[in-house]
Order: C-alpha cells, then structure tokens, then sequence
C-alpha cells in the first residue's frame, strides 16, 4: 500500500523519530522495500539489463552486517494480487510509469527502473544467507505487523503505510538505517537507526489518538482508496501552506474521540447517493489497517503457512506452500485465481515487439500445466463443455503503452493432456517425464545435450530456444557475447567461490574447449555456432 506524500511530511520533522542503536534483537523486514532499496543504492547502470553483481554483494553485505550485530532478520514478501483484486487499477498505472522510466532509459535519460529477475536474485541472496523468509499469499503489510507486534521487534521498511500501523516496536524506515555506518562500542555492535514515535507524531497535532491514524490514510487516499472521492470533503479542512491537506485532515481528526466518530462526520460531506458506497470503501479499507491474524511464527517454527484466503482459493496443498515457500512465483496464484498477469516492464527497444513475445510458447505452456486440470469452477466447466482453451489476460507493453491481451493457453501432449494429471497430482510426475515436457517446449532433443555438462544443460538448451524464437532474431555477435558470458561466469564461479575448485564445476580441458570454442566462433554462421556450442562446449 502507500500514502501519497506521507513519509516527506513525516520526515520533515526530526521530532517525529527517535534514535536508536539496533541490535540483539529480532527484525521483521518488508521484503519488497528492501530489495528496491538495494537495487537502486547498488546498481550502477539501470538501461542494460540490470546490474545483478552488485545488488548480489550488497544483499548479501546488509545480511551479514544483521549477524554481526545479534539481529535475527525475518523477510516477508509480497505475493499474488489477491482474489478481490482491489489494487488492479494502481498496478496498471504503476506498469505505466515503469514503462515510461524505461522509454527514457532506452532513449539515453536518466531514470531508474527494477530489472527482470531482481526479485529472483533477492531470493537466492536469502537462500544463500539462510535468512528466514516467506512469500505471503498476497500484499504482506498486515502480516509484517501482526508478526511483528507477536514478538514486540520493529519494522523495518520503506512503506509508508508502517507509519499507520499500530506497531508494538515501532518503525524503522529504511532510508534512516545506516547498516554501512556499524558502530562498536564495549556492549557489542550496532547499527544507528531512527524509529518513528507514533505518539510524538500524535501529540504535535493536539488530542489526536493513534487509532484515528486509518482514516487519516484512507481519506488521504492509498493503493485502494482514490483520495478524488473525498474532494468535497477537503475543500473545509484544507490549511495553506506545503502539506496543507494533510496538516488539515490530523488536525480535524483530533477534535474526535474515536475513529468511528470521526468516519461518520466524513460520510456527511459526501452526496447522499454515494455515502453508503463510500460508506462500505472506508469500513474495508480501515480493515487493511487491522493486522493480520494469519500466524507468521508457526510458518517460521513450523513451515505452515495458514490463510484463510490462500485455502477458500481451492488450490492444492503443495502449491500453497511451494508459493509461501517463494520455490513459485507470486504469477502462479494470479493465473489460477485471476486468469491475470503482469508482464515485467524492461529497458528495451519500445519500436519493436515486447521480448515477452519470445517467451510467449513457454507460457502458454505454463499456463495449461495450471489451468487445464486446475480444479473446476463455472468458467472451467463451460470451457470444458465447449472444448474451448482456457485463456489469461497479460499486460504487456505495446510500443509505449500498457495493454491487456488474452493468451490461450496450450494443449498439452501425453502424458500432461486432456487425461493427464490433476494439478494436484503434478508433483507425482515421473521426473523423465517433466524433462521431456521442458525439452518439447524448448524444441531440443536429449540426445543434443548428451555431451554437455549437466549444470550447463538448461542454458544450452535456452539458448537454443532463443535463437529460434527471438524477434529479431539472433545475429552472430548476440551469439558470441552470449557464449562469452557462460564461459566467464564459469571461470567465477571456480575462482570466486568459497571452497570450489575446478573439479566441482568444470574440468581444465573443459574450460580449455570453451575458450577454444568461442575463439572458432567468427569462423562459422549462427547455425553452425549453434552446433558447436551444442557438441562442443
């Protein structure tokens, strides 16, 4: 979620924080913010693809900075949209505005913009630390309250609902949490920190009780309320100056002794045929501001994450905790609930076709493994009567806007077809069975990658993938500086590794033929590059 304007107007007043040496403690953490904030401290260039390195090392840095300072990080990430899908027009308006950062980027302007697989990345960092995480069924922020007021620890964030929030250990903005400046001191080490004083913040506006802070929110306009239906309203409690609507809206709210008061005398500056649906908009919205009563600590203890939303959406237990988990995207649960989809915003060439376009076989694949044997609902049903193909509604870049389209998904072969396994039964699959499935979507032959080592399988087979589907297509040069890049990253991985050696990857005479391979390149066209990458690398 997020208040429009609220952390510059809180953050104009130090009085509002107070300082705070952070150790020894537990440390419940928003995970999205976190790993925006560290892409963009740490990335260097926003136009090429994404700067994966540094956000990689920075990750992993603010993990153990935590560990040397006795402080038990707990992640908590965002999930799928939810089934009420009530944040749909904010997202499509976010997708807009992360399409026109990258517009400028492609054109050589400045601006930033979160890369493809920065979220995967961020995951694998977590895995890598062994830090504690779960992916939450949908958007995470009463959770990250609700656990976080279990154990009496902060939050730490850079959303600025955590200000609404009522939090037993207080909030931590991450712009305010100076991990690269640890201190030492005889007790141990620390990180310098401000946590925000809700009642400091409440006191500088008279009688005002923390408990008013929700409608302050939802009046003011977040992710799901538009603040353009309280217009009328704000025409009375507006004051001049930098931050006047807000400054007028607290200092109002003060002068009532609940918030149930308060929502009443709002509803009476609304027209009367839209005061009961206004009515009903602020009762839910005040709600997302009630911590969850989803438990945290038992999926944290015990691997059971139970929500009462994630097991009415009839989903099978295995996918439900392969998604909290984080093993599956949070696209998962929005193609079974929703049928829906957005489709990453990238830095590229807005002229030509979206490169989703290239992936787009994969996914209707993809989408008929969920879809087609998902358990039956009304619009399944007449599908199935109609022998129609189940479709989901991507939003994807058209040249420089956002649209919707409706991709049906494929008709799997045997043993996958019409009477094949039930998405319940997916993980019984035999393994030689879900390869064969992923070589026929990629349009390779085991027998092709016999002679490759097995670690490199999946990339040669990719790559045999895009050079095949890519618009436009693959010349020699992509091919090259694609081989290239295997080719060192193979050599980090021997060098740079805490205890790897050449035998745990590749061997000298392998390393010696990839070199030799990519020196041969220029010699050959982009179908024999293909075959030598194929029998020789």
């Amino acid at each position: 979620m997020g208040v429009p304007g609220l952390t510059g107007f809180v953050e104009e007043r130090g009085s509002f924080f107070a300082e705070l040496r952070v150790r020894d403690t537990k440390l419940v953490i928003d995970g999205s913010s976190l790993y925006y904030h560290l892409f963009f401290a740490s990335a260097a260039d926003f136009r090429r693809g994404g700067d994966y390195g540094p956000f990689a090392a920075a990750a992993d840095d603010f993990f153990a900075v935590l560990r040397s300072c006795a402080v038990a990080a707990f992640v908590v990430l965002d999930g799928g949209r939810g089934a009420a899908d009530r944040k749909l027009g904010t997202l499509r308006e976010r997708a807009a505005e992360r399409l026109r950062a990258a517009h400028g980027l492609s054109r050589g302007e400045g601006g930033r913009a979160l890369p493809l697989l920065a979220r995967h990345t961020f995951v694998q960092a977590l895995r890598r630390a062994a830090v504690p995480f779960v992916q939450c069924w949908a958007e995470a922020d009463r959770e990250v309250a609700a656990l976080a007021n279990r154990w009496g620890c902060p939050v730490l964030s850079l959303d600025s609902d955590f200000f609404i929030f009522p939090l037993a250990g207080g909030y931590l903005p991450l712009s305010a949490f100076r991990w690269r400046d640890v201190r030492t001191e005889r007790s141990g080490r620390y990180i310098p920190a401000r946590r925000f004083e809700a009642e400091s913040f409440c006191r500088h506006f008279g009688r005002l009780r923390s408990s008013a802070l929700p409608l302050f929110a939802v009046v003011s306009g977040n992710d799901y309320v538009d603040a353009a239906a309280f217009e009328g309203f704000f025409g009375r409690v507006r004051l001049p100056g930098k931050h006047g609507r807000a400054r007028g809206l607290l200092g109002w709210l003060a002068g009532f002794a609940g918030p149930e008061e308060a929502a009443d005398a709002v509803l009476k500056h609304v027209g009367g045929r839209r005061r009961d649906a206004v009515r009903e908009l602020l009762r839910q919205a005040l709600r997302d501001y009630a911590p969850s009563d989803v438990n945290l600590e038992e999926f944290f203890a015990e691997g059971r994450y139970r929500c009462e939303e994630a097991e009415a959406s009839g989903l099978p237990p295995w996918l439900l905790g392969a998604l909290a988990r984080g093993e599956l995207a949070p696209l998962v649960a929005n193609v079974l609930t929703l049928r829906s989809t957005f489709l990453h915003v990238q830095v590229e060439d807005m002229r030509r076709p979206s490169a989703h376009s290239a992936a787009l076989p994969i996914r209707r694949v993809l989408y008929g493994l969920l879809l087609l044997h998902a358990a039956p609902g009304a619009d399944a049903r007449r599908e199935a009567r109609s022998g129609a193909l189940p479709a989901v509604c991507e939003f994807d870049r058209v040249q420089k806007s956002i649209k919707k389209t409706f991709v049906q998904a494929a008709r799997l072969p045997a043993p996958f077809g019409d009477d094949g396994f039930s998405l319940d039964e997916l993980v019984q699959v035999p393994m030689s069975h879900r390869q064969l499935l992923l070589l026929e979507t990629l349009g390779v032959k085991m027998s092709l990658l016999e002679s490759v080592p097995a670690h490199l399988q999946l990339p040669v087979a990719v790559t045999c993938y895009w050079t095949r589907c890519s618009e436009p297509k693959v010349n020699l040069h992509h091919l090259k500086a694609l081989l290239l890049m295997i080719v060192a990253g193979e050599l980090h991985r021997i060098t740079n590794e805490p205890g790897m050696s050449p035998k745990d990857t590749i061997s000298d005479a392998e390393i010696t033929v990839s070199v030799s391979t990519y020196s041969q390149i220029s010699q050959f066209s982009t179908q024999k590059t293909t075959e030598l990458l194929l029998t020789n690398f």
